[in-house]
């Protein structure tokens, strides 16, 4: 097992899943003290890096894209302090971290594990109910319904409705954006009974943010959402593959042959990259071929 601890949190791997619990230092972020623990299955993994620094290093991990609904759901707008993928190392625990990316890396060339994306969330979300109340609301998600509540803030003909409650099956997609310089953020849900083209400020769909402090925390309301709705990369409904001849199996779909293609190119880039060894570069390339 490799373990790092240090203020900014925990990071564990036991061969199977990286767990982090975040610290309990006042320099760690409210978004990450809510969300608490993540439990990230190698699968869901497609790299780790340490970044030494002159004070502190960073050890980042870098899931596979369509792997995390709150990942999802910021779409790489989440502050570096509210990544709960990043960890700040002390640079005395620098051996330690560089010990932890050798037996992610090791577990994940050994799996073969891939690094395109997948089309299934392998990350729950936050856990539910959960509330946050921020800018001119206050949002609840139950597993089934959301509901917005508005307060003294929010614009009269926003308000006036009253509160808002949509089930999950109305929502077509969520939308969260975080203010930036002049420019307001968002939770927004488009409704398909209720389509707006309204900005977010008159939306009675949408909790308009400011750039407060309890603003990040808006996105875990619309990851819980995210990942009870349909995967973006889910695969369509095809008709079923014509089998081969009597004893045989189907033959391989385009897409996996892509896949394993991807993967050659992948392997080929680490070893040039003195990431993976010759013998290492060898037994991975010849799994790779025999699926082919």
């Amino acid at each position: 097992m490799a373990e790092i601890i240090q203020k900014d949190g925990t990071w564990t791997f036991d061969g199977d899943t990286v767990r982090i619990v975040p610290g309990n230092d006042k320099s760690v972020s409210l978004l990450r003290k809510t969300l608490g623990e993540v439990a990230v299955p190698l699968g869901a993994l497609a790299g780790i890096s340490f970044e030494p620094g002159k004070k502190s290093g960073r050890l980042r991990l870098r899931l596979r894209n369509g792997a995390d609904p709150l990942l999802q759901i910021t779409g790489g707008k989440l502050e570096d302090g509210s990544d709960p993928y990043r960890l700040t190392v002390e640079n005395d625990r620098t051996g330690v971290a560089e010990y932890v990316v050798d037996e992610v890396r090791n577990a994940l060339l050994l799996e073969q594990v891939g690094t395109g994306p997948v089309d299934s969330y392998l990350l729950p979300g936050p856990a539910l109910p959960i509330t946050v109340g921020a800018g001119d609301g206050t949002a609840t998600f139950d597993g089934e319904r959301i509901r917005l509540e508005w307060n003294w803030k929010t614009e009269e003909s926003k308000s006036s409705g009253g509160a808002r409650t949509l089930a999950l099956e109305d929502v077509d997609s969520v939308e969260w954006l975080p203010s930036a310089g002049l420019e307001n953020g968002y939770l927004r849900f488009a409704v398909s009974k209720a389509p707006t083209k309204a900005p977010p400020k008159y939306d009675p769909h949408a909790v308009e943010l400011w750039g407060f402090r309890k603003d990040p925390l808006m996105a875990l309301v619309g990851a819980a959402v995210v990942a009870r709705m349909p995967h973006p990369y889910a695969p369509a409904r095809t008709a079923p593959a014509e089998a081969g001849p009597a004893g045989t199996a189907p033959a391989p779909r385009g897409d996996d042959h892509d896949v394993l293609l991807r993967r050659l190119r992948e392997l080929g880039e680490l070893h040039q990259a003195g990431i993976l060894t010759d013998e290492e570069f060898t037994t991975a390339k010849q799994a790779v071929l025999k699926r082919l």
